[in-house]
């Protein structure tokens, strides 16, 4: 029998703050991380809000690990800030051998573009900079993640788009269920960069004010830049260590609806199939289900299958849902995970999360996002929802342990 697979540690780093505790006091005080960009050298800072953490690759790499050579990329300063959040919390020692056989499954989608992108001319003129090109691949974070914690018994990189670290998540629970490893470091992290800003802003789906989820206004996302990380460990082994549990993973499903490159399917098949199959994997009621963390882009296609999908599995009783957006900005390959430490957080004080910056009701639907930040209510389990390109859509389900 496939061991249960529980949460012992957390980590993250967003615009709204470095850490579980900033995170919270964020959230409590409805403060948006998003707005004007600074840190990144692009001719689009005035056009495009971001949720852009307002720190330095230098200041990065003082909080990350001092030492750290300049080569190392912003996106993987990120992810080992919230990965040693989360190894701490879970009562590990980074660097020290570990008790059982433990690995790391990170996912990104811009990998080491923030520094290559910044040498492209010079590396087409003359070859130079050659030493940003080894750190461009998107493996690099997770190589770098896992030694500098001594988690390198099993590495691997997961690159879906927007379901990126969900998918991470997924896969290091198999992982677990099937007694390959003991424990693994399961997240994502993703930072702003020239071409991801470029790339969105061709396909027409920034918006150049904050973005507003789920609104019958919406015109589109605002980028952000963050990790997110979770320790996963079986069941059997968080007992023998004695280490608190947070919660345990209960559910979760892929599913490719492949309709468009970059669109959803106009009647939300793929995500109804992801959240559908991930209530179904142990059997979870929709009636479980007290916050739905929804994927919530801002975009008017993605809120409305959204929408549609949601409708299909829990009318005519739909729980309280709301996408957190509009407080990080959409983290891209970081987004699940960092949506997953949301939900855990939920779970743990009772927390429905506001969706900020609503403007008024889609008509197609026939529900409203939560409005009002909500704590000490009885949530039994969480839906995080992330969907990315080419209709890889996952969900993911926490549950009290």
């Amino acid at each position: 029998m496939p061991s249960r697979v529980v949460i012992t540690g957390i980590g993250i780093i967003t615009s709204i703050g470095n850490g579980i505790s900033e995170t919270l006091q964020s959230i409590r005080s409805l403060k948006s991380g998003i707005g004007p960009i600074s840190i990144l050298k692009t001719v689009h800072r005035e056009n495009f809000p971001s949720g852009e953490i307002k720190l330095t690759d230098q200041e990065l790499t003082e909080l990350a690990r001092p030492g750290v050579p300049a080569t190392v990329t912003r996106t993987t300063l990120l992810g080992l800030i919230a990965a040693r959040e989360a190894y701490i919390s879970a009562g590990l020692k980074p660097g020290q051998k570990p008790d059982v056989k433990t690995g790391i499954v990170s996912a990104t989608t811009v990998g080491g573009m923030d520094k290559t992108e910044l040498h492209y001319f010079d590396f087409l003129n003359n070859k130079q900079h050659l030493e940003y090109v080894h750190t461009h691949d998107c493996c690099d974070n997770t190589q770098t993640i896992a030694e500098y914690l001594g988690a390198g018994d099993f590495m691997t990189t997961i690159s879906t788009a927007c379901s990126s670290s969900a998918n991470a998540i997924m896969f290091g629970a198999r992982l677990i269920r099937h007694g390959i490893v003991g424990r693994i470091i399961a997240g994502g992290t993703d930072a702003l960069s020239k071409f991801t800003l470029n790339g969105f802003n061709t396909l027409k789906i920034l918006d150049e004010k904050k973005c507003r989820p789920f609104s019958s206004d919406r015109m589109g996302l605002n980028l952000g830049e963050g990790a997110g990380f979770l320790v996963m460990e079986s069941e059997q082994l968080a007992k023998r260590r004695n280490q608190e549990v947070l919660c345990e993973l209960t559910g979760f499903a892929n599913a490719n609806d492949a309709y468009h490159q970059t669109a959803s399917s106009p009647d939300g098949y793929g995500p109804f199939l992801a959240m559908k199959n991930a209530l179904d994997l142990n059997g979870t009621d929709p009636r479980e289900i007290g916050y739905i963390n929804a994927h919530g882009t801002g975009t008017d296609n993605n809120d409305l299958t959204e929408g549609f999908a949601i409708e299909k599995i829990f009318l005519p009783a739909i729980p309280p849902v709301s996408s957190t957006k509009a407080f990080t900005g959409h983290t891209l390959g970081a987004a699940g995970a960092i949506e997953a430490v949301f939900s855990i957080l939920s779970l743990k004080y009772g927390m429905i999360l506001p969706n900020l910056n609503y403007s008024g009701k889609i008509s197609e639907l026939s529900f409203e996002p939560a409005l009002k930040l909500q704590e000490g209510l009885e949530i039994r389990s969480v839906l995080s929802n992330s969907f990315g390109f080419g209709g890889n859509d996952s969900s993911l389900i926490f549950s009290k342990y």
